[in-house]
């Protein structure tokens, strides 16, 4: 990856609709070049696809919590399979240190909440959970 395929995905980062005339317009480089580099990114996995970011105006009246698991050895398949059914569960990361799993939870309020997380410390597997909820976003450059 060259600093034109950077460029290439930093514009699609701020706006992932932008068109390819707009692309090569923006980067001053011809519009043929820039399909080659999409469709180079798009096959070798760098670009995975194309989606939409929820803005704050979507994300208000959501109560969202960072849950950190410690997850029994051998059970790691298990208890993914069990947090996937949990529909509370947006995302589940493997981690270093003494957490297995950190999970993305998001639940409309305080009760749902507190329901999931009894749910998920209720799971075989699962030795120990440690919340923390999300009061306010300073910085978000996610994609």
């Amino acid at each position: 990856m060259d600093e034109l395929d950077r460029n290439i995905l930093g514009l699609l980062s701020a706006d992932a609709r932008m068109s390819v005339a707009t692309l090569s317009r923006r980067l001053r480089v011809a519009r043929s070049t820039v399909q080659a580099r999409l469709e180079r990114l798009e096959t070798s996995g760098i670009i995975a696809g194309y989606t939409l970011k929820l803005g704050e105006g979507a994300r208000e009246g959501r109560l969202r919590a960072s849950v950190l698991l410690t997850i029994e050895p051998r059970s790691q398949a298990a208890v993914l399979t069990r947090l996937r059914s949990i529909a509370e569960v947006e995302r589940v990361f493997t981690t270093s240190g003494r957490f297995d799993f950190l999970l993305q939870v998001a639940c409309p309020n305080t009760q749902v909440l507190d329901q999931v997380l009894d749910q998920i410390g209720a799971m075989t597997g699962v030795r120990s959970s440690e919340s923390l909820i999300h009061l306010s976003t300073k910085i978000d450059r996610a994609v």
